[in-house]
């Protein structure tokens, strides 16, 4: 006895997902995404306005990779509608952080005094603004925006110090 498992994703009106073998492109108001999507045993198909993502085989794995390329189409689909962007504050206490903005990087001087700047590298389709004690950064791959957030924090980890009284780094406060 063999149990199909599918997840169907909307796609909304000004929005064109089309499926090419194993790469997924969404194309919508702010942008194009394009993904490689594949795993053993499961397909994605396009239905007139709905992506439907289906196992053949009924296994935890299959079940759960399902769900996971379900959440990636619907992510791109949410990407190039919407667009995601991610709200940081620097925090410092004794010595201001000073921000640069190089060509794929984010330039961080002055961190708890020290005089070799950090660097955080930005994804391509990552947008970063700096201003005066926030970073913003912008983009339609939550991928990518995500990461280049998690690139930027983890750069001014505080090492050797006490992280309860130094206190200081660039720290996510907003998410949309």
């Amino acid at each position: 006895m063999v149990k199909e498992i599918a997840r169907q994703v909307e796609i909304p009106e000004g929005v064109a997902v089309t499926v090419d073998g194993n790469t997924v492109t969404v194309k919508g108001p702010k942008g194009e995404v394009r993904r490689q999507l594949s795993y053993p045993e499961i397909e994605i198909k396009k239905e007139e306005s709905q992506l439907i993502v289906n196992s053949r085989l009924d296994r935890k794995q299959h079940r759960a990779m399902v769900g996971t390329l379900a959440a990636h189409i619907s992510n791109m689909i949410a990407g190039v509608s919407r667009g995601y962007e991610y709200k940081m504050k620097v925090v410092y206490s004794h010595f201001p952080i000073q921000l640069k903005e190089a060509s794929n990087e984010l330039i961080i001087s002055n961190f708890l005094g020290e005089r070799k700047s950090r660097s955080a590298k930005i994804l391509p389709g990552a947008k970063v603004e700096i201003g005066k004690d926030e970073v913003t950064i912008t983009g339609i791959d939550k991928e990518q925006v995500g990461q280049t957030m998690a690139n930027i924090e983890q750069a001014t980890r505080v090492h050797g110090f006490d992280i309860r009284i130094f206190q200081d780094g660039i720290y996510l406060v907003d998410k949309r």
